[in-house]
């Protein structure tokens, strides 16, 4: 069974519901979770929030975040996660926020560098991680991560 599988599962046992705010993975997670026949029972949908006008604008992500931060930070992945779960009115919501590369990395921000929000009725959290890999392989491991911090949240 699958990450996605088990997520659907799972808050269809709990009658819960999710959603997500995706930036680097451009749509990869809700991709992923409306594969799985019976997702429409759970999955409320989501938000590609690539440009950080959209991450602003649609998300809330405070201007300030974003120029002094930057977007693929902790602050703007929260900010992004909680902005989801307003919009989309879920109980969970996970967001990416982070460089796929092959270009756009630094010393401080590494290709491969994807920062997670996940925000649930108790609270919100953020977690970091470094891919490594091509664009395609960051993609699919921040995917992958996504899915499995929304199904710990609802366990």
């Amino acid at each position: 069974m699958t990450t996605a599988e088990k997520l659907i599962e799972r808050l269809g046992e709990l009658g819960r519901t999710c959603g997500t705010a995706e930036s680097c993975t451009g749509g990869g997670i809700g991709s992923a979770i409306t594969a799985v026949p019976g997702s429409s029972a759970v999955f409320m949908g989501g938000v590609i929030s690539y440009d950080n006008s959209v991450k602003q604008g649609v998300l809330g992500v405070s201007p300030e975040t974003l120029a002094t931060v930057g977007a693929v930070s902790p602050e703007t992945a929260e900010q992004m996660a909680v902005g989801a779960r307003r919009l989309l009115k879920v109980d969970y919501a996970v967001s990416v926020t982070g460089i796929a590369g092959p270009g756009g990395g630094s010393a401080e921000k590494p290709v491969g560098l994807v920062w997670f929000g996940v925000a649930t009725p108790t609270g919100t959290k953020t977690e970091k991680r470094v891919f490594p890999g091509n664009r395609a392989e960051v993609r699919a491991a921040a995917v992958e991560h996504a899915l499995s911090l929304l199904l710990a949240a609802a366990e």
